[in-house]
């Protein structure tokens, strides 16, 4: 849906679903599983979704003969074992309440149930893209890929700190808190534009301020699916044609929006993010919603600022 404002103030909004442009930006990495003592006994869960290879490392040789998936027609490819490989690949993404179970066996009889599973929306659309598999907890492999493993959530905790830290202090994410609440009166932005669209998910109204020296855009969104429940994944600013991404501050009523419920998402940029060089871009606004998803696309026109 694409929706064009009047050409004297040279902004449009497109509010859509696309999953071809999330795709590429979706959270796909490498994850480590240790095993109980008894791994027959757990099943574990990996996340897959559509046309996006998983491939499950173990560190001994699997069997392909009594490696297997049950209920898979249709929904995925014929799984592959190479060595102590076990490769998967969705044609289609899975529905939310679809689980494939899965049973890999290694060559020294031991056998691992697995239960294949969409990406869970609390945890930001995680994709298993890489599961490196150890049954031996004391191995050096398994060891040194538990360290790592430490180590990268260790570093993840403490950036994320440091951006609360930051944001707590600061005028735009201040700001923006206004906004989500509702309490436009006590900002300095007055309206410039305001369409609406909708999806099969999602109702959504955005309206586009000016302010001093900076630009607010506010996403009233009604979640009119009947089971899941709305979020924002990630919002992106960036300038335009180059994609030089700028920092944005981003506000929400409320961390999730249940089916059939409403909420706000603020937005405020600072006038500095037009700036690339000493030239004033407009900017290109992105917001991702739970399931990687790109709901709302917005074009800022530099005159924004400049007027």
């Amino acid at each position: 849906m694409h929706l064009l404002l009047p050409f004297q103030s040279a902004l449009f909004v497109v509010l859509v679903a696309s999953a071809a442009l999330a795709g590429e930006r979706e959270k796909c990495a490498l994850r480590t599983l240790l095993l109980s003592e008894h791994p027959e006994r757990d099943t574990q869960r990996v996340y897959v979704k559509g046309q996006v290879v998983t491939t499950l490392r173990f560190e001994t040789l699997v069997d392909p003969d009594k490696t297997k998936m049950i209920g898979w027609e249709g929904r995925l490819e014929p799984l592959a074992v190479v060595r102590n490989k076990v490769i998967l690949e969705p044609s289609h993404d899975l529905n939310d309440d679809e689980a494939i179970p899965m049973v890999v066996t290694l060559m020294d009889g031991t056998e691992v149930p697995f239960l294949l599973r969409p990406p869970r929306h609390e945890d930001w659309a995680w994709t298993d893209q890489q599961v490196d598999v150890f049954k031996n907890r004391e191995s050096y492999a398994a060891m040194h890929a538990a360290l790592l493993d430490a180590l990268e959530k260790n570093a993840t905790l403490t950036s994320e700190n440091e951006r609360f830290q930051k944001e707590e202090t600061s005028e735009d994410h201040a700001l923006a808190a206004l906004l989500a609440s509702g309490a436009l009166e006590q900002t300095p932005f007055t309206l410039e534009e305001a369409f609406s669209g909708k999806d099969d998910d999602s109702n959504v109204r955005a309206s586009v301020f000016r302010g001093k020296g900076k630009v607010a855009v506010i996403f009233r969104v009604k979640n009119i699916h009947a089971e899941n429940p709305w979020s924002v994944q990630r919002v992106q600013l960036s300038t335009l044609p180059d994609g030089k991404e700028r920092s944005v501050a981003v506000r929400s009523s409320v961390r999730e929006i249940p089916p059939g419920g409403s909420g706000v998402v603020a937005i405020v940029a600072d006038g500095s993010a037009f700036m690339d060089e000493g030239v004033l871009k407009d900017l290109s606004l992105e917001v991702y919603r739970q399931d990687g998803q790109r709901q709302a696309y917005v074009t800022l026109d530099h005159r924004l600022i400049a007027r």
